[in-house]
């Protein structure tokens, strides 16, 4: 049985308040891939930014997710994500045509959450 939750959803969905909850409670929470890449192309100069070039920003999204669901491998108990693989494949194979989701769905770090 897989401990991972992936926590999805629009903006002002209320994810960001269900996972200040569960984190409140003693979960542990991974904070959404894609901000932390958006602040640290800001404090870099960088562009892969959503509003620059979408598919940058994408692929370093998903880099930042697969790293962020190695690191947690150990982790006890559950772990909550705020977005992640999912949202940032479906943004990529949008953007560029990329069967991203099936190439993702093959991945050993996807298929053994």
């Amino acid at each position: 049985m897989s401990r991972f939750v992936v926590i999805s959803g629009c903006s002002g969905g209320g994810k960001s308040t269900l996972l200040a909850e569960l984190q409140a409670r003693g979960y542990h929470v991974v904070e959404e891939p894609g901000r932390r890449v958006v602040k640290r192309e800001l404090e870099n100069g960088g562009n892969a930014l959503p509003w620059t070039d979408g598919a940058a920003f994408a692929r370093r999204t998903i880099e930042v997710a697969l790293s962020d669901r190695e690191a947690v491998g150990e982790q006890p108990g559950w772990v909550f994500f705020d977005r992640g693989l999912i949202d940032a494949s479906s943004a990529l194979e949008h953007l560029t045509g990329e069967p991203a989701l099936q190439l993702l769905s093959r991945s050993p770090s996807f298929s053994e959450a």
